[in-house]
This record gives C-alpha cells, structure tokens and sequence, in this order.
C-alpha cells in the first residue's frame, strides 16, 4: 500500500479541488453557495474514497467504484457550470481534462483489482 498523497488519481483530484476553489471565486452569488458548494462536496468525496480505496484492500473494488460514480456527478456539475457561463471554456477544458485523468486512473486501478 503506497501513501495515498503520492498516487497520481489522489493528486490529481487534489488540483481539480483547488481549481474549483480558485474558480467558484468568480460564480455569481446565485451559484456560489450552490453549485459551487456542491461540486467542490462531491470531489472532497471522491479524495475520500480514493483515500479508503488505498486503504481498504478488502474493499478496494467498491471504493473504486463509488468513485467512478464521483467523477461522472462531477461531470455532470462541470457542464452545467459551463452552460450557466459560471466558467468560461479555457476553465472548463482544465477541469475536464483532469476530471478524464481522474476518470482513466480509476478505471485502470479498478482493471488491476480483478
């Protein structure tokens, strides 16, 4: 078992949090405490069960899985953000472009689990 701040899924997550932080400065008050509250919950849930995933190798697989369907919520609230034009595209791409590092880590974790 690695120290979970070293693997690369956890690290990338960590800097789509901090992007989102930076980000949501910028939302209008409407989605601030909204939407922005929401995604940035939902990736603090996915480093929490990227954390128990490393953790856990008894339940490794369903961690793992948890954490798919983070990453696809996450999705979900990055479109809506953009269509809202609460970010505009160069944001979105940076944020879509490491949710899909997320979204490829994991799978790969899940594949070597197996």
């Amino acid at each position: 078992m690695s120290i979970y701040s070293n693997l690369p899924v956890y690290r990338t997550s960590y800097e789509l949090l901090l992007n989102l932080f930076i980000f949501s400065n910028n939302f209008s008050k409407d989605y601030k405490y909204t939407l922005g509250e929401s995604i940035k919950k939902e990736v603090v849930d996915l480093l929490s069960n990227i954390y128990f995933s490393n953790r856990e190798i008894v339940e490794r697989k369903e961690k793992i899985i948890i954490a798919q369907k983070n990453t696809e919520t996450i999705r979900l609230y990055l479109r809506l953000i953009k269509d809202l034009k609460q970010i505009n595209l160069k944001k979105f791409i940076i944020l879509n472009e490491q949710i899909e590092s997320i979204s490829k880590q994991l799978s790969a974790w899940k594949k070597s689990c197996e």
